[in-house]
């Protein structure tokens, strides 16, 4: 049976991932004319959703190879059940297009040079927002596809928390947790942790807040808790009494009551627009587009009534085959 640790590794390279094309992102941000920066930016724009939206790619395909070296076959996983990655290419974890959360940065900049704030600084805070976006994107990416997948196999019962000693405070706390195959996953901005499912015959190795801790160099405890909640948890004190869990931390898709859907792939030509039977042609668009919304994965997971209800959901979505 592989080794707990390839959860770990499969984290690992989806944060190198994101760090990369991140890196990619902010070498065309240095392109941008300080002088001209809206017409600087969108000249460099197509350029950038490329980016991004490869890194996505990468970040979904490596899913089902991961699931597959973990688990084997499914024997009552339908052979039409598979993740479709470009599904989840193109849109944010909370279900807008790419290409509008893209210009957050530009616009952010134009702000703080409108308020009088000096352009190099104005730049380097539209830069450290575009590096946050685009990690944060990558990373809701690859664990959309992860619960996607996971959902997918009728063999995986429940997945549990994966976080490694850089992770911070909030998601520490909940290590090892073990929740339904189809819960979302709670996470924040720039949030790389992971998830490792659970089967009958594969049980990841038990782990805990205190055991990720107590792995951790004193450096890292000061830098992720505050030296007096080192203080605290060292003297004895429990750690989930000194972390606050719940504060900041937010579910992927789920805002409130909120329907979490996006406009993305619903025209005739898009995966999930091929499933639809009701289109109509709204003034300013090139294709004919769906009547009804398009559905997130987390939001599938918290209508659906059971499996089998999100299976069909997720279908019809264009998520698997």
């Amino acid at each position: 049976m592989p080794s707990p640790g390839d959860a770990v590794a499969h984290m690992e390279a989806r944060a190198r991932l994101a760090v990369a094309t991140s890196r990619g992102v902010r070498a065309l941000w240095g392109r941008v004319d300080r002088d001209n920066i809206h017409a600087s930016w969108l000249g460099l724009l197509l350029n950038v959703v490329s980016i991004v939206a490869g890194g996505q790619l990468a970040a979904a395909s490596s899913t089902e190879p991961w699931l597959q070296s973990l688990l084997g076959d499914d024997e009552d996983r339908a052979s039409s059940d598979r993740l479709v990655p470009s599904s989840l290419v193109g849109v944010t974890g909370n279900g807008l297009p790419l290409t509008d959360v893209l210009m957050s940065p530009m616009w952010s900049a134009l702000r703080l040079v409108t308020a009088g704030v000096p352009v190099v600084h104005a730049m380097a805070r539209g830069q450290a927002l575009l590096d946050l976006l685009v990690r944060t994107t990558i990373a809701d990416t690859g664990r959309a596809a992860d619960s996607v997948g996971m959902v997918s196999r009728p063999a995986i019962t429940s997945y549990v928390r994966v976080v490694e000693s850089g992770a911070c405070s909030r998601c520490v706390l909940l290590a090892g947790r073990e929740y339904g195959v189809s819960s979302a996953f709670a996470r924040h901005p720039r949030c790389h942790c992971s998830m490792e499912p659970v089967t009958r015959d594969h049980r990841p190795k038990p782990t805990s807040a205190e055991n990720v801790y107590a792995a951790m160099s004193e450096r890292q405890r000061r830098k992720t808790f505050g030296e007096d909640a080192v203080k605290a948890i060292n003297a004895g004190a429990d750690i989930g009494q000194v972390v606050n869990a719940r504060r900041g931390m937010t579910s992927a898709t789920v805002y409130g009551r909120t329907v979490q859907a996006t406009t993305e792939g619903i025209t005739r030509r898009g995966l999930a627009g091929q499933r639809r039977k009701n289109f109509e042609k709204l003034p300013g668009n090139r294709y004919r587009t769906a009547k009804t919304p398009r559905l997130m994965p987390e939001e599938i997971y918290r209508q659906a009534s059971d499996r089998e209800h999100a299976v069909r959901l997720l279908r019809r979505n264009g998520y698997i085959l």
